[in-house]
């Protein structure tokens, strides 16, 4: 038997071992830094609401959703032809309230969709 070339080997694979040692020793040691790191900044936070600081329902009861007809604003026109409208001079809403507030209704006949198989209108 050739022992030199099995010492050489061996020498090897020990520093091989030796080094996934070291890092597993540091991924453990690194893992315990950040639970304890987390612990310390949960500690800092304040605790959780009790019942009584709970949001309420309003005196009125709960809020309802509105619903109503929107029709496009119009576009200002500007005082002379070749003057540019800023966005402060447009405004912030694109629609306003209709004067009709009656919902138009589903047609018999006509389709609710592009390819919703319906016949369409004949």
């Amino acid at each position: 038997m050739n022992t030199a070339m099995y010492e050489a080997a061996t020498g090897a694979q020990m520093f091989g071992y030796a080094l996934i040692l070291v890092a597993g020793v540091a991924c453990v040691v690194g893992l315990l830094y950040a639970f304890r790191l987390g612990a310390k900044v949960r500690e800092r936070e304040p605790a959780p609401p009790r019942p009584e600081e709970q949001p309420t329902m309003p005196p009125g009861g709960p809020v309802r959703e509105v619903q109503e007809v929107r029709e496009p604003d119009e576009v200002p026109r500007a005082a002379d032809g070749s003057e540019r409208l800023t966005p402060h001079q447009l405004g912030n809403v694109g629609s306003k309230r209709a004067d009709d507030q009656s919902r138009s209704r589903w047609s018999p006949g006509s389709s609710g969709s592009f390819g919703g198989g319906g016949g369409g209108r004949t």
